[in-house]
């Protein structure tokens, strides 16, 4: 495992240098991007070597390994704060398991699944057991594709007025993922995000700080396009994962 953390402690050093290079393309600083390493294949040890690696901030797409990772961690002594979020698809019945262990949830796919967050997360703050409203992202499928889940941007566009008065949860901004293998599409897809994002600010007087987009194969493009949180997984944890 020393020598698992030496391997990605180099690969996040490049992954860094490779962020701040892109951020600057863009006109950017080199904090304005959020990295955070997606710990969804891996174990435990594993997250606990990219801590000691220096990542601080990691997403998990199941509330059950959520809860498992959180436990363990728990019990090791010497490590130092981290953050998780929820990044992948809710199902309605694990939203209870997810409250309070996920700082940002990044998947708010629907009208629905926004409204049952909601009510759930108001009725623990109202029972004390919760500080103050969920932190959400809603997910849009901009590219249209049928494999991806999220708000269609027209449908976002006819619901937002709704979603936003919702008081369970504060809207932080939008989640996206591109099609992948396709560089044009990918950077037409985020530019599109950010547009979208553009329009609701405006359209609602709100401001939706957040753009999480860009993955191991694509994220350089979206923080050109405006990306404030990129989500890697492969290119983290895997360091035969070859950065193109």
């Amino acid at each position: 495992m020393e020598r698992y953390e030496e391997l990605i402690s180099r690969r996040r050093q490049e992954i860094c240098e490779r962020m701040a290079d892109a951020l600057a393309r863009a006109g950017r600083g080199a904090d304005d991007a959020l990295l955070i390493a997606v710990s969804k294949t891996v174990g435990t040890d594993e997250v606990i070597a990219a801590i000691r690696a220096g990542y601080r901030t990691f997403g998990e797409n199941r509330p059950q390994e959520l809860v498992r990772k959180l436990a363990d961690l728990s019990e090791r002594d010497g490590l130092p704060p981290v953050r998780f979020d929820m990044i992948g698809n809710l199902q309605t019945n694990k939203i209870n398991a997810v409250l309070g262990r996920a700082q940002l949830i990044h998947s708010i796919r629907s009208q629905h699944l926004a409204e049952a967050v909601s009510s759930r997360a108001a009725r623990r703050i109202e029972a004390g057991e919760l500080e103050a409203p969920v932190d959400v992202l809603l997910e849009v499928n901009v590219s249209g594709e049928e494999s991806k889940s999220g708000f269609a941007p027209d449908e976002l566009r006819a619901c937002m007025g709704q979603l936003v008065e919702l008081m369970g949860i504060r809207i932080r901004g939008l989640m996206t993922m591109a099609p992948r293998g396709d560089k044009d599409a990918a950077r037409r897809t985020f530019s599109g995000l950010r547009d979208l994002r553009d329009e609701l600010q405006v359209a609602h007087g709100i401001v939706l700080p957040e753009l999480s987009c860009g993955m191991s194969e694509d994220f350089e493009i979206a923080l050109e396009e405006g990306s404030t949180i990129v989500r890697l997984g492969r290119v983290v944890f895997d360091p035969s994962f070859a950065l193109q």
